[in-house]
């Protein structure tokens, strides 16, 4: 069995109160739930973490090697700045799906850019909670490519 890791930034641990007009109220404790049943559901063994804090990412990135097949990444705000989650994930080869709950390029032109997108093997955005299982679909589809 294959596993991957689901890995959530800054402030997705407010999902579900933080501006569900854009987010939604599907809370983290139940998008986790939703990626452990749905790994499951296709013989993979999916591990969530979550931290607001960029040093904390990278490290959990870092120690991603060797251990996970590939990593499901929303980055949140750390997307259009971090150079380090970037550098992390070059550094890895890992391959990784960027995720994103709302389509970024339909919000504010900052959100546009994307320090993930170019070291990611693809971006999901705009689909809400459900863009979860999608990511996690295409992130097993290409590792089992892969083999």
């Amino acid at each position: 069995m294959s596993s991957v890791l689901v890995l959530n930034g800054p402030n997705l641990n407010l999902l579900g109160t933080r501006q569900p007009e854009i987010y939604g109220h599907t809370t983290l404790s139940d998008v986790e739930a939703m990626c452990v049943a749905h790994g499951e559901a296709r013989g993979t063994l999916v591990t969530c973490r979550q931290s607001n804090h960029e040093g904390a990412l990278v490290d959990a990135i870092h120690a991603a090697k060797g251990t996970f097949a590939g990593i499901v990444l929303n980055a949140g705000a750390y997307t259009h700045t971090s150079i380090a989650l970037h550098d992390a994930i070059l550094s890895t080869e890992m391959p990784v799906v960027e995720l994103h709950l709302s389509n970024i390029h339909a919000r504010e032109t900052f959100r546009h850019k994307s320090m993930i997108a170019p070291v990611a093997i693809g971006m999901i955005c705009g689909f809400g909670a459900i863009g979860y299982t999608l990511a996690l679909d295409a992130l097993i589809a290409h590792v089992g490519e892969a083999k």
